[in-house]
């Protein structure tokens, strides 16, 4: 073999090496990439959730607010509903099946969304299926008149409890 043969050859192996190390290295990357996707899948949600830091909105005074209304706070992405009776609850605006935005009818005194046709009631209990539990609640307050409702909090409920409501003046029974 001619020194012209032996360097030719040397080039080929030098670049066919070359090509299959760079393969093999692009592999593990991606290997390596698969396996920090599949490890931070299997470990999301398994640590203590940070607290979330309430961020309360004024949305006006108690005497806005009709006893038997609901009215749509933009702001938050939620009802505020007025019960009959006075009391106050903030309801998310998200069905709890799928979480379709759900719309209030006057007509019908009901909440429905318009994804599988769940209804719930004003106070957010599931009237109609499929919604698994009522609509979510927002904590509120009332301060020297005004109502504040926390928009970064949201709790989930599995039944409507009278103490849920906020009254502007403590309901005597």
């Amino acid at each position: 073999m001619s020194t012209e043969e032996k360097k030719s050859l040397n080039k080929t192996t030098t670049r066919r090496t070359f090509l299959s190390r760079l393969w093999l290295g692009l592999g593990l990357v991606a290997l390596l990439q698969f396996l920090g996707g599949a490890l931070a899948f299997l470990v999301s949600g398994t640590g203590e959730k940070q607290a979330v830091k309430p961020l309360f909105i004024d949305v006006g005074p108690v005497t806005d607010f009709t006893p038997g209304s609901v009215t749509l706070i933009r702001r938050g992405e939620l009802y505020l509903s007025r019960l009959a009776d006075g009391g106050f609850l903030a309801l998310s605006r998200k069905c709890t099946h799928l979480g379709c935005a759900v719309a209030w009818n006057e007509e019908q005194k009901k909440f429905a969304c318009p994804c599988h046709s769940s209804i719930f009631a004003e106070n957010g209990t599931v009237l109609k299926t499929p919604a698994p539990r009522p609509l979510d609640q927002h904590p509120l307050m009332i301060k020297d008149g005004q109502v504040k409702i926390d928009i970064k909090t949201r709790r989930r409920r599995q039944s409507f409890k009278p103490e849920q409501l906020t009254y502007a003046v403590k309901k005597v029974s």
